[in-house]
């Protein structure tokens, strides 16, 4: 068994995944700021980096 001290530790930086996820599927974004919304309750869970300097 791993004591704690040797656990792996892993980051991940996820900045814009989600963005990066849509711009994929749907090549018409590229280009263009997209804001991608949660499904239920319509919080922002990610930005592009070009919309966030357009604010």
């Amino acid at each position: 068994m791993l004591e704690a001290s040797d656990k792996p530790i892993a980051l991940i930086d996820c900045n814009n995944f989600y963005v990066s996820c849509e711009r994929l599927f749907d090549t018409k974004l590229h280009g263009i700021p997209v804001i991608v919304l949660s499904n239920n309750d319509g919080c922002a869970v990610a930005r592009s980096d070009d919309y966030k300097e357009s604010e």
